[in-house]
């Protein structure tokens, strides 16, 4: 051999087959083993997109609760806040009005007119409730709460001035004036309870904004007729001249009974008035 092939051969070494790379510089990759890494690296992959789904999902059912939760609100707003402008409440609201001006008339000994509009008032009471009855779309839960008050109003200012020019009996008068700021009252500290947060000034006296709807009792029902009954004909006494009859006397006894019968089914009673939301 040629000196020329030793320097070649020398310089550069004869190349060794890939097989003995393999075997020395290299691992041999087992198939095997290799399908097991890549399954497992996509095992892994399924379980962080399984808990991605698994938290995304979560989120969705979260909002969409908070979404029907505040849906809910809005609703329970929308149907709290009632019309108010109705023909009954404009009756009831009229008869309020007259209330006073009727104790008025009945001071300056004007029995004949006071008796006009006694009727008149008692017109106004019976037609506001047949027209809510028969007409639902002008009832209101806002009227069951002024109706009564009306009617308070409307015997108060009778009881008084009637008191006043000796055509009731001071007694009857007392017990009758009491029981009726009982029950405003009472109104008032329902409507506090029935009131959600915050219970400012503006919000307790928005009569839109209605929380509460009073349920009379049958007794209180009776008594409201009685006392009606019994004022117009002590009223109509002195124009007809039987202010001493025995019949009016008793009917002063009845009516006195069934006021303190009335005070106490709502002291007794659970269910005569019902809140319609919930304080929060």
């Amino acid at each position: 051999m040629c000196q020329t092939t030793l320097l070649c051969h020398h310089k550069y070494p004869p190349q060794r087959p890939f097989a003995d790379y393999k075997k020395g510089s290299f691992q041999t990759v087992n198939p095997v083993k290799g399908r097991e890494i890549i399954q497992n690296v996509i095992e892994q992959k399924r379980d962080i997109l399984r808990q991605k789904k698994l938290h995304l999902v979560k989120d969705l059912q979260e909002t969409k609760t908070r979404v029907q939760e505040k849906v809910r609100e809005k609703v329970g707003e929308v149907i709290e806040r009632e019309n108010i402008f109705t023909i009954p409440n404009f009756l009831t609201v009229g008869r309020g009005l007259l209330s006073p001006y009727l104790g008025y008339v009945i001071i300056q000994s004007d029995y004949k007119l006071a008796m006009v509009l006694l009727i008149t008032a008692g017109i106004t009471d019976l037609l506001d409730g047949q027209i809510a009855r028969r007409w639902p779309q002008q009832a209101s839960k806002f009227g069951s709460f002024i109706d009564p008050m009306a009617d308070k109003l409307l015997i108060g200012s009778l009881v008084i001035s009637m008191g006043y020019c000796d055509l009731l009996p001071i007694w009857l008068s007392g017990m009758i004036l009491f029981r009726d700021a009982f029950l405003i009252g009472a109104g008032f500290v329902i409507r506090y309870i029935s009131l959600p947060p915050p219970r400012t000034f503006t919000r307790y006296f928005d009569a839109t904004h209605v929380t509460a709807q009073l349920e009379p009792t049958f007794i209180s029902k009776v008594n409201t007729v009685v006392q009606l009954l019994t004022i117009g004909i002590s009223l109509g006494a002195p124009i007809w001249m039987y202010a001493d009859h025995p019949v009016l006397h008793g009917l002063w006894y009845i009516t006195g009974a069934t006021t303190v019968a009335a005070a106490l089914s709502y002291i007794l009673k659970k269910d005569t008035y019902k809140i319609l939301k919930k304080p929060h």
